[in-house]
């Protein structure tokens, strides 16, 4: 019997009220919007639901995928034979104790970032136009302008195939350079509590603004993208190797390096997985013959 129907027999019956899709497209999850369909897709109302129901698919052996807001995932065109599940309900958010946040995984950054000014707490401001949500920040330890998770982050808690859900410390979390320890061992980020500083919230809005007008300026938001497709390379720039090898505006089908920044692919209009993917090929291609620099990529591309 495939998976998914022994998914249909049991998780109805056992989160009634729980939202489940079936063959849900992946592009309606994905900042690129590109993706074929998820077999079988859910969104858990709480941290509890969502670790109880991690545990039946490991009981049950059925194959996950743990997503937020998707601004880090491609999604092959073929789309997801996973049950993917979505923390968008896991949105809990609250002020723990002089200098501490706790919130759900599926907090968007942006709202995240804009408590703790409300609250008078900074610290948060790099990641207010960052377009993910607290778990996939987490997970890949996100950041931008000299700020990143590894400074705010206090503890996780994280749900571990065999050992159920656990609060780590973020010394115990092999924070790096967009890594962590979700890097590469299988587990999921239900909830994190966050370690800020007290500051005057007018200061702390005042910087939160100057960093969105210079993602304005410089990042081709008005399109859908991943953000910075590659990381970054000891020594270089990804935006300015591509730049030098003159593929700025360089397109395959609708996937194409952006005019504005060199360092974002995006879909310009109708791209499809395979062209991104064709994209990237080229890009890293072309830089390393001119360049002799691999360029790796920071997006996460699922097949």
């Amino acid at each position: 019997m495939p998976w998914f129907d022994t998914f249909d027999a049991i998780v109805p019956q056992r989160f009634p009220g729980m939202e489940i899709g079936k063959e849900e497209p992946m592009d309606r999850h994905t900042t690129f919007r590109v993706g074929g369909p998820a077999r079988r897709f859910v969104r858990p109302g709480s941290e509890e639901a969502c670790g109880a129901l991690l545990e039946l698919a490991e009981a049950q052996a059925w194959p996950v995928l743990v997503v937020g807001n998707g601004s880090n995932l491609l999604v092959s065109d073929e789309g997801l034979d996973r049950l993917v599940i979505h923390t968008g309900g896991l949105d809990s958010l609250e002020r723990t104790g002089e200098r501490t946040i706790r919130a759900g995984a599926g907090v968007s950054l942006a709202r995240l970032a804009s408590f703790a000014q409300k609250e008078g707490l900074g610290g948060l401001e790099f990641a207010h136009g960052i377009p993910g949500s607290l778990g996939g920040a987490v997970f890949m330890n996100a950041g931008a302008y000299g700020g990143e998770m590894k400074q705010v982050l206090s503890s996780v808690a994280a749900w571990f195939p065999g050992g159920g859900v656990k609060e780590i410390p973020a010394c115990g979390l092999e924070l790096g350079y967009r890594r962590s320890i979700f890097s590469s061992r299988e587990g999921a980020v239900l909830a994190a509590e966050i370690a800020l500083e007290p500051r005057e919230a007018g200061e702390i809005r005042d910087r939160m603004e100057e960093l969105g007008r210079r993602r304005r300026e410089k990042q081709p938001l008005e399109f859908p993208s991943a953000g910075s497709t590659f990381k970054r390379p000891e020594g270089h720039f990804a935006g300015g190797l591509i730049d030098q090898c003159g593929l700025k505006g360089f397109r395959i089908g609708g996937a194409q390096v952006s005019e504005k920044h060199a360092g974002f692919v995006i879909n310009a209009g109708g791209a499809t997985c395979a062209d991104v993917l064709a994209l990237i090929g080229h890009i890293q291609k072309t830089v390393r013959e001119r360049t002799g620099v691999e360029l790796e990529t920071e997006v996460k591309i699922l097949r």
